[in-house]
């Protein structure tokens, strides 16, 4: 698991951060809302996403390379986005 972390590297980080802002963006258009607060949330939560999977021992990542990452932080910044606009009435 730790190869795995030295292998993500600055760049993987950029660009989870990116997808997970445009999940939040678009999330934040279509539903009227703060799409600000909703690229932070995406943000967040793509660049969290990988680390939560690895620590929880799914491995597939590191072989994956970047375009799987990428996918799994966009999978998960929807997920959180979509949870955080099911349970929150005024952001």
């Amino acid at each position: 698991m730790e190869g795995f972390f030295e292998g993500l590297g600055i760049t993987a980080l950029v660009i989870l951060a990116l997808v997970g802002l445009v999940v939040g963006l678009l999330a934040g258009k279509l539903t009227g809302r703060s799409a600000l607060v909703y690229g932070l949330i995406g943000a967040i939560a793509a660049m969290a996403t990988p680390f939560i999977l690895a620590a929880l021992g799914v491995t597939v990542l590191a072989a994956g390379g970047l375009l799987l990452v990428a996918f799994v932080g966009l999978v998960g910044a929807a997920i959180v986005v979509a949870l955080v606009r099911a349970l929150s009435r005024r952001v």
